[in-house]
C-alpha cells in the first residue's frame, strides 16, 4: 500500500517553465492560464499545500509542547515495531537498509528528502488494514492522492490468501479512500494479464465468471482442502491464482469504487528501470529479474516458450511514470467513468522471447555473473520433446552427478533440490512464454498527448525509443550489482572463472566423444570401417598437401 500526501518535495526539473507558487491554481495552469494545471504545476501544488499545513502543524507545536512529547513517543513505538523491516523506517524520516543504492541519486539531489516521509504501519490482512486510528486521522488529513500496488505476486498462492490480499484489501482501500477529505486521486496498479483468458484485451473492465462477492462467501465456510480442489474450476481458464483474483478486484473495483476519483493501470512484465534511479536498477526475483539470474548462473539451460512470441516486458520507471501522470489527469480532468490505462510495450516496440535469450547469452558472457555452475546459454525451446530432452540432459543430470560429488567431498547435496524449485518457478511461467497477447492503448496515447513536452520528457513513458540491447545488458549488469551485490571489480576472476567452464566443457565433451566411438568401433563392423576410411581419407590429404608443398618450392 502507497498514500502520497502533499508533502511532495519536488526538483527543479520538474518545473518547466517555472511557475511560482503565488500563480498557481487548482484549475488553472501557471504556464498557461486558459488551460487546466500541467503536471508540473499540479505536483508542485501539492507541495504549496503540504508546506503550509507543516506551517499550521508547527505553529500549534509551538503552542501545545506536550503534542511534540506524544508525537516523539509514537515515533519511538513507530520505529521500534518496523526494526525487522528491511526498509526502515523512522520518526525523524527514512533511513535505508545497508546497501540500499536505490536513494543515491536522490540523497544527493535533495539530502533533506527524508524528512518529508511520514510512515504508516498498516497489513492488508487486517481489520481496517491494520493502521492505528492516530495514523488514519493524519490520512484523512493530509492525503491527496492514492497508489494501490500492494498485492500477492505469486501465482502460486492458495486462493484464500490471493482473495484476501488481492480482493478485500482492495474493499478495505476504498473504504479508506471515502474517509480522506482531500482525495484527488485513486490510482489500482493491476496487471495487463487479468484477462489473459483472451487474445486482445481492450481498456475495459470484463466481467468475471463469478462475482468477487460470492466467491468471498465461498471462503468463509469452504475448507482449504476442498477449496484447493475446486481452484481449476473456479479459475476456468485463468493460469493462476494470481491474474484470477486481478480480475476480480478490478470488477469491484468498478461497481464499488464509482464514487471515488479512480483509474487502473495495467502494466504488463514489469522489469528493471530504463533511466531511473538508475540503468539496470532491479530488487528482487520476480519475473525476468529471476530468469536472467538463473541464465547468467548456467544453471537454467532450457526455458518452453514460443521463440517467436513478443516477451511484454515493460521498465519498471516507465510503469511509475504512468502512474504519476495518470493520478494527475484523474485530479486535473476529472473523467466521468473510471478509465483504464495500458502500460505495455509489445504494440509499438515488439522484443521476442527468442531476442531475450539471445541478449542475455551475450551479456553475461561480457559481464559474467561470480562463481557461476556454467557457462550461460539459456534457449527458447518451443518443442515438448526437445524440452524435456534437454532438461534432462542439461539440467537433472548435471544436479545429480554434482551431488554425488559433494557427497564424496562429505558436503550436504543441494543442486537437485535447487533444481526441482527452479523448475516450479518456470512451470508458472510457461504459460505466459508459450502465448502473446495485444492490448489496446487508444487511452495510454491519449495521456502522451495531454502533456506539454517538458512534462513529456520529465515523466516518459513512451517505449518506442527504448533499445532492447542495451536495455538487456543493463538489466543483467543491474541483477549482478544490485540483485546479487557483486562488485564489478570481481569481474576479471569471473571472466577467468568462465574461461576454465570453457575448457571443462570440451575436455569433457571430447572424452565422452572418444568413449561413445570406441564403444561404436567395439560393438559396430560399420563403425570400424568408417573410421578406417576415415583415417584413411586424412592421411591422402596429408600426403597431397606434402607433395604440392614441395613442388611449390622446386
Amino acid at each position: 500500500m502507497q498514500i502520497v500526501s502533499s508533502w511532495l518535495t519536488l526538483p527543479d526539473t520538474v518545473r518547466s517553465p517555472a511557475p511560482t507558487q503565488s500563480n498557481l491554481n487548482a484549475n488553472y495552469c501557471a504556464c498557461d492560464s486558459n488551460s487546466q494545471a500541467c503536471l508540473s504545476c499540479y505536483l508542485l501544488l501539492l507541495k504549496q499545500k503540504g508546506e503550509e499545513k507543516n506551517k499550521k502543524e508547527r505553529k500549534v507545536e509551538s503552542v501545545k509542547e506536550c503534542c511534540a512529547r506524544f508525537r516523539s513517543f509514537l515515533n519511538a513505538r513507530l520505529t521500534h515495531r518496523l526494526r525487522n523491516v528491511r526498509s526502515t523506517f523512522t520518526g525523524s524520516g527514512y533511513r535505508a537498509a545497508p546497501g540500499a543504492n536505490l536513494f543515491d541519486r536522490l540523497r544527493k539531489e535533495q539530502p533533506g528528502f527524508a524528512s518529508q516521509l511520514k510512515p504508516v504501519f498498516g497489513d492488508m490482512m487486517l481489520p481496517g488494514l491494520g493502521i492505528s486510528d492516530s495514523d488514519r486521522q493524519m490520512l484523512e488529513r493530509n492525503i491527496n492522492v492514492v497508489f494501490h500496488s500492494a498485492a500477492t505476486v505469486r501465482f502460486d498462492e492458495p486462493l484464500r490468501v490471493a482473495v484476501e490480499m488481492n480482493v478485500v484489501a482492495v474493499r478495505k482501500m476504498l473504504a479508506l479512500g471515502r474517509a480522506l477529505h482531500n482525495l484527488e486521486a485513486f490510482v489500482h496498479v493491476s496487471t495487463a494479464y487479468a484477462n489473459c483468458d483472451r487474445p486482445y484485451i481492450e481498456e475495459t473492465v470484463y466481467p468475471p465468471p463469478v462475482e468477487p462477492q460470492k466467491i468471498i462467501d465461498v471462503l468463509e465456510w469452504m475448507d482449504d482442502e476442498m477449496l484447493e480442489l475446486f481452484t481449476p474450476k473456479l479459475m476456468g481458464e485463468k493460469p493462476n491464482t494470481y491474474t484470477y483474483t486481478k480480475q476480480l478486484a478490478e470488477h469491484l473495483l468498478m461497481t464499488e469504487g464509482a464514487d471515488l476519483p479512480l483509474a487502473i493501470i495495467r502494466p504488463s512484465i514489469v522489469g528493471a528501470a530504463w533511466k531511473e534511479p538508475v540503468p539496470g536498477w532491479i530488487d528482487n526475483y520476480n519475473g525476468p529479474s529471476g530468469i536472467c539470474i538463473a541464465a547468467g548462473q548456467g544453471i537454467l539451460r532450457s526455458m518452453k516458450g514460443d521463440y517467436n512470441a513478443v516477451a511484454d516486458i515493460v521498465p519498471v520507471d516507465i510503469s511509475v511514470n504512468i502512474m504519476i501522470t495518470v493520478a494527475w489527469y484523474t485530479a486535473v480532468a476529472k473523467p466521468k467513468n473510471i478509465m483504464i490505462y495500458h502500460a505495455t510495450t509489445g504494440g509499438c516496440n515488439p522484443f521476442t522471447w527468442g531476442d531475450m535469450s539471445g541478449f542475455v547469452n551475450k551479456s553475461f558472457h561480457q559481464i559474467p555473473l561470480e562463481g557461476c555452475f556454467r557457462r550461460p546459454n539459456v534457449a527458447i525451446v518451443g518443442n515438448s520433446f526437445l524440452h524435456d530432452y534437454w532438461t534432462c540432459v542439461s539440467h537433472l543430470f548435471p544436479a545429480y552427478l554434482c551431488d554425488v560429488a559433494f557427497r564424496l567431498m562429505g558436503k550436504k547435496p543441494r543442486m537437485v533440490k535447487l533444481y526441482n524449485k527452479l523448475h516450479r518457478s518456470i512451470d508458472c511461467l510457461q504459460f505466459f512464454t508459450c502465448n502473446e497477447w495485444q492490448w489496446s492503448n487508444s487511452n495510454h496515447d491519449m495521456l502522451k498527448h495531454q502533456l506539454l513536452p517538458a512534462d513529456l520528457k520529465t515523466f516518459y513513458f513512451d517505449p518506442l525509443p527504448l533499445h532492447w540491447p542495451t536495455y538487456i545488458e543493463n538489466y543483467c549488469l543491474g541483477a549482478k550489482k544490485y540483485v546479487l551485490n557483486e562488485d564489478l571489480s570481481g569481474l576479471p576472476a569471473a571472466r577467468a572463472h568462465i574461461r576454465k567452464l570453457r575448457i571443462i566443457r570440451y575436455v569433457f565433451n571430447s572424452v565422452v566423444a572418444v568413449i561413445l566411438w570406441r564403444v561404436l568401433i567395439a560393438k559396430s563392423q560399420f563403425a570400424r570401417n568408417l573410421w578406417f576410411f576415415i583415417v584413411g581419407l586424412v592421411y591422402k590429404f596429408v600426403q597431397h598437401f606434402r607433395i604440392t608443398s614441395t613442388m611449390n618450392k622446386s
